[in-house]
Order: structure tokens, then C-alpha cells, then sequence
């Protein structure tokens, strides 16, 4: 893709919006929408270069992966080197503990899943959980694993199994983000924690972007 100077200002407002939030979320009490701004914005980002790649029959999944672990791996390997770190010299064992599967979990891209059953009425605060803030990153990662197989399915599949109709990619993308919101909303009444970690309900926000 060419460079666009509007995503990345809408990035940047969408930085300075969880920040104030975090600060003081007296504030801004919504501040905590740039993290959904952000997912609506890989959804778009994500579907735009794959499915380019696709139409010019360039696309590899091994290269598409090489370039999210390129842009990813460093920088959280060095947040989780430093809390790794920092928890060594300054926690009780017992702390220690608890951080060190926060950092596996966060290593593997699952501490979404791991936060969603940790929330309960005897839960560890969070705000004593220093990589809490890596669940949106885990939930990204889990779509770019998965997305690239959607969109694959979607241009490939019929071809393979000679059917007459090619698949709408519309209606497939229209059909997973309105079942993801539906999800959403249902689970809102009973589960609002699985709503906050849980990819399949937040999927509808990266399939606006798609």
C-alpha cells in the first residue's frame, strides 16, 4: 500500500485518547475507544494488502507472517525482557509467579484468553498487572493468523473444488462481521468480560475495516 498520512493520524489520536484515559479516565471516560479505533483500522490495513496480493497472485503466507513478526517480535520482546527484569529484582515470589505466566501467555499471543478467566470476585487488580495492556495486542495477532485464511478460502476455494459461482467476498466478510456483532451484543447481557478479550466478539470491529 502507499502511505497514508490519515491512518496514521487517526492512530495518533487514537494513542493520545488512551493515554488521558489512563492518566486520569475522569478526563476522557470513553478515552478506552482507540483501542477499538485501532482494530477497525488493522481490519482495513490487513484486508487491503492481502487481498491486493491475492488479486496479483503474489500472496504468500509465509511472507505475510515474516513481515508481522518482523514488525512485531522486537518491540515486545524488549517490554517483556525489561518486566521480566524489573519482576525479578522487585516482586515477592508469589507475584513473580503470577507475572511469569502473564509474559508466556503474552509471548504466545493468548493473554486475551488468559485475563477473560482470570476475571472474577477474587481477581488480581488490574491495575497490578503490567502487561494487561498487551490483550488488544493478542487479539490482532490472532486475527492476522486467521484472516489471511479467510480471505484465501474466499478467493481460492471455489476454484479448487470447480465450482460455477465465485464466492461474494462481501457477503462473506458481511457475514462474519454481522454474526460477530450479534455475539457481541447477546454475550454483553450475560458475559461482558468474554465481550472485552474475547476475539470472536470483537471480530465485528475488525471486519468494519475489512
Amino acid at each position: 500500500m502507499n502511505y497514508r498520512p490519515d491512518i496514521d493520524g487517526l492512530r495518533a489520536i487514537s494513542i493520545l485518547l488512551i493515554l488521558f484515559y489512563h492518566v486520569d479516565n475522569a478526563v476522557i471516560p470513553g478515552g478506552f475507544i482507540g483501542v477499538d479505533v485501532f482494530f477497525v483500522i488493522s481490519g482495513f490495513l490487513i484486508t487491503t494488502i492481502v487481498w491486493k496480493e491475492l488479486e496479483a497472485g503474489q500472496f504468500s503466507f509465509i511472507d505475510f507472517y515474516a513481515r508481522r513478526i518482523r514488525r512485531i517480535f522486537p518491540p515486545v520482546l524488549i517490554v517483556l525482557s525489561m518486566c521480566l527484569v524489573v519482576g525479578w529484582n522487585g516482586l515477592f515470589a508469589h507475584e513473580f509467579k503470577v507475572l511469569g505466566k502473564h509474559i508466556a501467555a503474552s509471548a504466545g499471543f493468548v493473554s486475551n484468553w488468559v485475563y477473560q478467566s482470570e476475571s472474577g470476585y477474587f481477581d488480581q487488580a488490574s491495575i497490578d498487572k503490567p502487561l494487561l495492556h498487551l490483550w488488544s495486542l493478542a487479539i490482532e495477532e490472532q486475527f492476522y493468523v486467521l484472516w489471511p485464511l479467510v480471505l484465501w478460502g474466499i478467493r481460492s476455494v471455489p476454484a479448487r473444488i470447480n465450482s460455477p459461482e465465485k464466492w461474494s467476498a462481501h457477503r462473506v466478510v458481511a457475514a462474519i462481521t454481522g454474526g460477530s456483532l450479534l455475539l457481541c451484543l447477546v454475550l454483553s447481557w450475560y458475559r461482558p468480560h468474554i465481550v472485552f478479550y474475547a476475539l470472536p466478539a470483537r471480530a465485528w470491529e475488525l471486519g468494519v475495516g475489512a
